[in-house]
């Protein structure tokens, strides 16, 4: 019998394979690009239903059929402005905290006795971004709010003008994106622990005649080196890895005055604006996640028109 031969299993891109230290993931504002002046929010996984959808997108075999998609609901409550943050030589050189922050804000995070003025000229900085904070005691879930950097688009004047606009006001994920509009998630993955090789990188069960036993690597390495490199799938952590989902169709948004959702399995009822988006996302239920503008549109999905007539 010829011996069996396969490509590696696993794939180096994500190396580490190890718990993230956070929950909200970092975010390269710069390489994303919005028509808006916000360029992402913070949403709330709820579950995901089946929708029944019509199929408007051109040259489709469903066109004008109405369709079964999987679809999942996210939670957007608003957010707040909590400081702003400005760069220069890609190093922060000032964080200012807003004035009239919430008194339950206060209570959960740390903050800074003396606040400083919010001044602003073009020779001070080269960015502008803001720290914001999701007002998530309107959805039930916790009282502690997620706090999360936040990417602006435009010249550094009309972000502050939009920052001025919006001091002490609640912001709406309404405000930020449109039926139909592309969008990237990004947060973490549903926590599996402790697996073994088989399951963790997919490496095919071992002959049933085989030595020590039938789920682990044939062999660790060579003699020489005489060493076990980082590349042999071992056993280790399994999930809560931080992943993108990119190009989410938004199959409908509103607030829940307009659509109630209730008694979502491990979720609840949702009482702030949502969003529906086709596909899954990672994450388990409760799992907090940062929506933002497209980083690549692919014309494939961008072309999908999908309209809304029913959840199931």
């Amino acid at each position: 019998m010829s011996t069996r031969k396969s490509p590696r299993k696993g794939s180096l891109q994500f190396w580490p394979r190890k718990r993230a230290s956070k929950f909200l993931p970092r975010v390269n504002w710069n390489a994303i690009d919005s028509q808006k002046p916000l360029k992402g929010f913070i949403c709330y996984k709820a579950g995901m239903v089946s929708a029944q959808v019509k199929d408007n997108t051109p040259d489709s075999m469903t066109k004008g059929k109405k369709i079964i998609v999987p679809a999942t609901i996210l939670e957007c409550p608003p957010i707040k402005i909590f400081s702003i943050r400005f760069y220069k030589y890609k190093k922060v050189t000032k964080d200012i905290l807003a004035s009239g922050l919430d008194k339950e804000l206060k209570r959960k995070v740390k903050l800074p006795k003396k606040q400083a003025e919010i001044k602003f000229t073009e020779e001070d900085c080269e960015k502008v971004s803001l720290i914001c904070y999701s007002v998530v005691k309107k959805t039930g879930l916790k009282k502690k709010p997620d706090l999360f950097e936040l990417g602006l688009s435009g010249t550094n004047k009309e972000k502050m003008d939009f920052i001025n606009q919006n001091l002490n006001k609640e912001i709406s994920v309404l405000d930020v994106f449109e039926k139909g509009q592309l969008l990237d998630v990004r947060g973490l993955t549903k926590g599996k622990g402790l697996c073994g090789p088989v399951k963790r990188f997919g490496i095919t069960l071992k002959s049933h005649k085989s030595e020590k036993g039938r789920r682990r690597p044939g062999s660790l390495g060579p003699w020489h080196p005489a060493r076990v490199t980082f590349m042999v799938p071992q056993a280790g952590q399994l999930g809560m890895f931080t992943r993108v989902v990119y190009n989410n169709k938004i199959i409908d948004l509103g607030n829940s005055k307009d659509k109630e959702f209730k008694n979502i399995k491990n979720y609840g009822n949702i009482k702030t604006d949502y969003i529906i988006v086709r596909g899954s996302v990672q994450g388990s239920a409760k799992r907090q996640l940062i929506i933002t503008a497209p980083l690549r549109e692919t014309k494939k999905q961008k072309k999908k028109e999908l309209e809304l007539v029913e959840l199931r």
